[in-house]
């Protein structure tokens, strides 16, 4: 006689979930593809705890739309909770403004790994207890202190894998002398253009010393971010994984380099695409937002009624500063081509001087607000990825951050490149050189470059070939996002192998 189920008070509780901990770098462009790997986390049944540092951790919730407060975010999703660390910092005087990055890097490098010790502490004094910690690529400390708690730790790298290249050869460009400079007169007379570095497995042959991220772009033996590159770029070998938001076959050649000196490699990306395709609309964590800023929507409305791929769409990231000069040049360059843009102007976009007033935009002429009265418009924040996937865009003009340049491949725009610091650079140099997407506007800006490069990207026979080439790539982007999809397949094999193992 078969025997009856035991009676649900009798039975077993199930077990706990696993609890990934997640902590990107404090910076808009990290924290956004992490929070995206957290909802897809979150989807497949993990624990979350997300962790910004306080200044973030204050500004992510003032931008939500459920208030304010600081508690606000962890009313939003079960099984989803926000926290935060002190990272030494004192505070900022403006409190929407990015931090600064240099005293960032020397919090993250020097100050933040018993706060993150002490917080796993509390965490296991609750439940789920913590099983394992996602750790941006940069943020190293973290991966040790889940090797000394014995957790499973994997780190994602938020940046693009060319940049990640570049970042890892640091030490071997130090080792030959390359780097850093002799002197700063190498900065202008040639060198960083005549230094071919042609040794680097799955890199172009005539890559330049002024392709690799621009921490190379110093005279100093001791300058502080080329040594935290270079130490954050050993410490990821702690990681039992890679997580690159990428797909392969973008950057196939790179990701067959990077099996030889990194554990192993998971391309999870378009993360933004990945996302929406695997995560239902209605479901709680979609509506949880990644941006510091509150976005606004009235862009997207403005497009509505413009005219298919007529709109120039600006957006320099969320670090990028200008001179007012640069800001001028860019300007007056925009409306003198005659077309519709569309420019992302953040508060805090133009570099600051003793004696300006509040309001940055003043540095816009008066002159200039007429001449594009009623043609185009001027934002501070929207949702970029639905800006760029609007019908009416035909151009990207970018600082080429990873993030901003997924999205423009993603939704088939191609782009004018001025990269600011960091990658931006190698990215630029692969979108227009090895991809064939991008044109690059030179460091010292004048209108009539930014006029030309305009008028030939969005009606001149380079336009036509990037515009085609970003559409083939699109197509990429998207098959390897849809579910079922290699980025897909590669993120449970992520949890299957590394984070559940």
């Amino acid at each position: 006689m078969a025997s009856l189920p035991a009676p649900e008070s009798e039975r077993p509780p199930p077990p706990p979930p696993p609890h990934a901990v997640m902590i990107p770098f404090p910076a808009q462009g990290h924290l956004t593809p992490m929070l995206n790997l957290a909802k897809l986390l979150h989807s497949r049944g993990f624990h979350i705890t997300f962790v910004n540092n306080e200044h973030n951790h204050h500004r992510l919730s003032r931008s939500q739309s459920q208030g304010g407060a600081a508690d606000g975010l962890n009313s939003l999703v079960p099984g989803f909770r926000f926290a935060a660390i002190a990272d030494g910092l004192p505070p900022s005087v403006n409190e929407d403004a990015t931090q600064e990055i240099v005293p960032l890097c020397y919090s993250t490098m020097n100050l933040c790994y018993p706060r993150f010790m002490e917080l796993i502490g509390k965490l296991n004094e609750e439940a789920p207890p913590v099983t394992c910690v996602v750790a941006d690529g940069i943020m190293t400390f973290a991966l040790r202190a889940a090797r000394e708690l014995g957790l499973r730790c994997a780190t994602l790298w938020a940046a693009s894998a060319c940049g990640l290249m570049g970042y890892w050869h640091y030490k071997d460009l130090v080792q030959r002398g390359l780097i850093p400079l002799k002197d700063e007169a190498q900065l202008t007379n040639g060198y960083l253009d005549t230094t071919i570095i042609d040794w680097i497995p799955g890199m172009p042959k005539d890559l330049r010393l002024r392709d690799f991220p621009s921490f190379v772009r110093t005279a100093d033996p001791n300058d502080f971010l080329l040594k935290f590159c270079i130490h954050e770029a050993a410490g990821m070998s702690q990681a039992s994984a890679v997580v690159i938001n990428t797909f392969d076959e973008l950057d196939a050649p790179l990701l067959d380099a990077m099996a030889a000196i990194l554990p192993p490699v998971y391309t999870v990306g378009p993360l933004h695409i990945t996302v929406r395709n695997n995560i239902q609309k209605r479901s709680p964590i979609a509506s949880v937002r990644s941006n510091l800023w509150k976005e606004q929507d009235a862009p997207l409305h403005w497009l509505d009624n413009r005219a298919a791929r007529s709109v120039v769409y600006v957006n320099f990231g969320s670090i990028t500063v200008v001179s007012k000069e640069h800001l001028l040049e860019f300007a007056w360059g925009l409306a003198n081509t005659g077309y519709t843009f569309l420019w992302n102007v953040r508060p805090d976009l133009v570099k600051r001087s003793d004696g300006d007033g509040d309001d940055e935009t003043l540095a816009l002429p008066a002159e200039f607000n007429a001449m594009i009265e009623g043609r185009s418009m001027l934002s501070t924040w929207c949702p970029q990825d639905k800006v760029l996937e609007h019908e009416a865009i035909g151009l990207f003009l970018t600082h080429s951050g990873w993030n901003s340049t997924l999205e423009s491949i993603s939704a088939g725009v191609p782009m004018l490149c001025w990269p600011f610091f960091a990658e931006q650079q190698t990215n630029c140099r692969y979108k227009c050189t090895e991809w064939g997407i991008g044109m690059e506007i030179g460091d010292k800006v004048t209108r009539a470059e930014v006029e030309g490069l305009i008028r030939e990207a969005m009606e001149g026979r380079k336009g036509q070939e990037m515009r085609h080439r970003v559409m083939e790539l699109k197509e990429g982007a998207v098959t390897s996002a849809q579910t079922g999809g290699r980025s897909m397949h590669n993120f449970d094999r992520l949890i299957a192998e590394v984070l559940l193992a």
